[in-house]
């Protein structure tokens, strides 16, 4: 598991309209809310998307980014992000390789069911590329907030 303090592992993975996101197009720019769930169009996946998109302004003008991340294809992203409205950038790590990076893959328990899975999760990562919050176990509703206030205190 990640700690905060370290430096935020680079990733490179794809958005919803297939261009390639990489953390280093951040260094010096822009904060980096990186945010992981385990579905697209799931009852709390849409209610943090959709928190995180009625703050999307507040975000920038914060000089952060909200990058969401799933398993999802672009093209169910694109769907999702069409549906809700949404104003977040989603990135589709199909083969899981940003979900093993972070540490967020794992054995997940779901009404007495086992299985592999996303657990819901949220880096907040500053422009020097260190990890200024981690957070493994989120729970949906309210995230978002908590989050900008988090990223409002940053340089």
């Amino acid at each position: 598991m990640l700690e905060v303090n370290q430096a935020a592992p680079e990733f490179s993975a794809i958005n919803q309209d297939g261009d390639t996101v990489t953390l280093s197009q951040f260094a010096g720019k822009q904060n980096v809310v990186l945010y992981f769930y385990p579905k697209d169009d799931t009852p709390g996946c849409t209610v943090e998307a959709n928190e995180f998109t009625a703050l999307i302004d507040d975000f920038a003008a914060a000089d952060a980014v909200v990058l969401g991340v799933s398993k999802d294809t672009c093209a169910k992203h694109q769907k999702f992000i069409s549906k809700h409205g949404l104003k977040v950038e989603l990135l589709a790590d199909t083969e899981g390789e940003l979900c093993e990076l972070y540490g967020v893959w794992g054995l997940r328990k779901f009404m007495g069911r086992e299985y592999m899975g996303i657990g819901r999760s949220t880096f907040v990562i500053d422009k020097k590329g260190r990890l200024v919050e981690v957070n493994y176990k989120v729970k949906a509703k309210g995230h978002a907030q908590a989050i900008l206030e988090i990223v409002r205190g940053l340089d």
